[in-house]
């Protein structure tokens, strides 16, 4: 009997021994594993931050290269006009003063944002679908002769998608005022069909315009919005002449 003791304590200290070991060696793969998983969410929020500023530089690069192009348009049409009808001059002068007000404001958002891209809270309002009026009107009142109509039934539209088709439309305007050549007419239509979405920009100036800036924006910017909703866009002079863009969104985005 006293040996049975002795051999059932002796098993009882080995077990102990066993599973203070195994469970010294759980609790360092918890605590690894926590740690592995604090690098994962840190290396997280850091990519979520640099998508964030990527994208705010893109819409940096859209304010910019709108305004500068409509203010560039109101300019040339303000000096030519001047000596003949001072009134003209005025009003150009005018819309620049709005539109560099308008794109200050913009900017001064947007840098806002920079400062804050690893705070989702501070992430404001962007244009929208609902918006793109409102661009034709003022590139219109930038003196680019430009009509805007929409056909089909809208329905909601996720923020994402409505955005990027605003910024398409923007970036297609600001191409034509760059490349349409003198005193060219723009056409902006928005189609909603029953399976997609259908923006078109096009113009009837001398079809070169909406090529690449060479700084990967342009048609390369276009497309990669288009894209990242399951949308495709194309871009090209059309057969009467003028250029054209396409972008077209499934009705799933």
């Amino acid at each position: 009997m006293e040996w049975a003791g002795l051999v059932i304590a002796a098993c009882a200290v080995g077990l102990g021994a066993v599973l203070g070991v195994r469970l010294q060696r759980a609790h360092a793969q918890i605590a690894s594993l926590e740690q592995q998983l604090a690098r994962d969410t840190e290396a997280e929020r850091a990519l979520a931050a640099a998508a964030e500023r990527a994208r705010i530089a893109r819409e940096m690069h859209d304010v910019v290269a709108h305004t500068l192009s409509v203010v560039v348009a109101q300019a040339d049409g303000g000096r030519f006009a001047a000596a003949e009808d001072p009134e003209a001059a005025t009003r150009a002068l005018g819309t620049i003063s709005e539109v560099g007000r308008s794109a200050l404001g913009e900017m001064r958002a947007l840098l806002g944002l920079l400062r804050d891209a690893d705070d989702e809270a501070a992430l404001g309002p962007q244009p929208s679908i609902e918006d793109i009026p409102a661009l034709v009107a003022a590139t219109r009142d930038g003196g680019l002769d430009v009509s805007f109509v929409t056909t089909g039934t809208p329905r909601p539209l996720p923020i994402g998608a409505g955005l990027a088709l605003y910024r398409i439309a923007q970036e297609a305007l600001t191409n034509v005022l760059k490349h349409a050549g003198p005193a060219p007419r723009a056409f902006v239509q928005l189609t909603w069909e029953d399976g997609a979405l259908v923006l078109t920009v096009s113009d009837d100036g001398r079809g070169a315009a909406a090529r690449d800036d060479g700084n990967g924006q342009g048609l390369a910017g276009m497309r990669e919005r288009a894209t990242v909703f399951g949308g495709t866009l194309s871009a090209g002079p059309r057969a009467g002449g003028g250029y054209l863009v396409r972008a077209t969104l499934p009705r799933s985005s």
